[in-house]
């Protein structure tokens, strides 16, 4: 992993902050919001802030989940309850029983990470120097719910951390910090989150140590430049083939661990399985002579089809190149090696044939898990 860097912001001219640092050295008055382990791991690091006081921790309330449809805290609220922070778990932040509860605080600063649920203007404006937003991206790329996986799918070489002030808009507020990182070929949705995780808490400390030093300065962002990264659903893990495969192995590493990237393997009386791919490699050309571009070699495999098994991977065409996975994981059974899944389940596919079905084929409804 390549190392952190500070990035230069360069825009016309700094946004003034909301108001000028307190000089008496009290701890500032926080209130926290976050939903996901993204945002609990940013709470650990603010509770390590002796000049903080977080006044209580605002999470999403319990959502059903898993098989049996349980009601399972937010990670948040679990981070919380254990380090001893009151909880609240309001359904919106629009009524005016939440707005008068949040202002009752009296908060030197409302913190946001990963919350998901919108900020009403009335909310953003009840803070004494306003709300910090933490964002896993370099804004104004990528905004929105989704910039970890985003960053994947295009292939990006970096990535990193925005600290800024919210205002009304997805993401659109003027930029305090920025720290940007190295991505490696073969991080994946999972691993690119931990970091990101890890180096927001730091930002994020240093955004309030310079506030307090009156050293915080604000920029307007470029908002020509501006990208989305929309939320995920489950049905954007189906792998497609027909692509070239690093753009496959992109793709599968950006739905890792979720929603996961998968295919349907062809079965007996019309029965398609659902199976799910881990990440992998990208192989040897498939045929030399071709390019992407090109039309395909009568030879070639198609996309989609089993070409063979290569040490410890199995190997599938796509449109220029082999992809080698190693695991997979089959929608009735448990994740199994390459070796296991070729024994298993394509005992009647030899090279060359299809092993996965194409993008427009009609098939049944994926199962709920993979």
């Amino acid at each position: 992993m390549a190392q952190e860097k500070l990035t230069s912001l360069s825009t016309p001219a700094p946004v003034p902050p909301p108001g000028t640092p307190p000089d008496s050295g009290d701890p500032l008055r926080v209130v926290y919001f976050g939903t996901p382990p993204f945002a609990a791991r940013i709470l650990d690091d603010l509770g390590t802030d002796q000049q903080l006081r977080i006044l209580a921790v605002v999470t999403q309330p319990d959502r059903p989940c898993g098989r049996g449809r349980t009601c399972k805290p937010s990670a948040v609220k679990e981070t919380a309850l254990k380090m001893g922070y009151p909880v609240l778990q309001p359904e919106t932040l629009k009524k005016p029983t939440v707005v008068a509860e949040l202002e009752a605080f009296q908060a030197d600063f409302f913190i946001v990470a990963a919350y998901g649920l919108i900020f009403p203007e009335t909310v953003l404006n009840l803070p004494r120097y306003g709300c910090l937003n933490v964002h896993a991206s370099l804004l104004p790329r990528y905004r929105g719910a989704s910039p970890i996986q985003a960053a994947l799918l295009a292939g990006d070489p970096v990535s990193g951390i925005t600290i800024m002030r919210m205002a009304k808009g997805m993401d659109t507020g003027p930029i305090l910090l920025q720290r940007a990182m190295g991505v490696d070929i073969n991080d994946t949705a999972q691993t690119l989150h931990d970091t990101l995780a890890a180096q927001g808490g730091r930002l994020l400390l240093e955004t309030l140590a310079r506030h307090r030093s009156g050293t915080l300065i604000a920029v307007e962002q470029d908002h020509s430049l501006a990208t989305y990264a929309p939320r995920l659903t489950k049905d954007m893990g189906l792998i497609d083939w027909d692509q070239p495969a690093r753009t496959v192995h992109n793709h599968i590493r950006a739905m890792h661990p979720w929603p996961g990237a998968y295919f349907f393997l062809p079965g007996e009386n019309q029965i398609k399985r659902k199976v799910a791919v881990h990440p992998g490699q990208v192989g040897e050309p498939l045929a030399s002579e071709s390019t992407v571009d090109a039309p395909r070699d009568a030879g070639k495999p198609a996309p989609g089809s089993f070409i063979g098994i290569h040490g410890d991977t199995l190997a599938i065409a796509c449109r220029d190149k082999a992809y080698l996975v190693s695991h997979f994981h089959p929608s009735d059974a448990k994740r199994m090696d390459a070796q296991a899944f070729r024994c298993g389940y394509l005992r009647q596919i030899c090279p060359g044939d299809r092993l996965c079905l194409g993008l427009n084929e009609p098939v049944c409804p994926p199962p709920e898990e993979s």
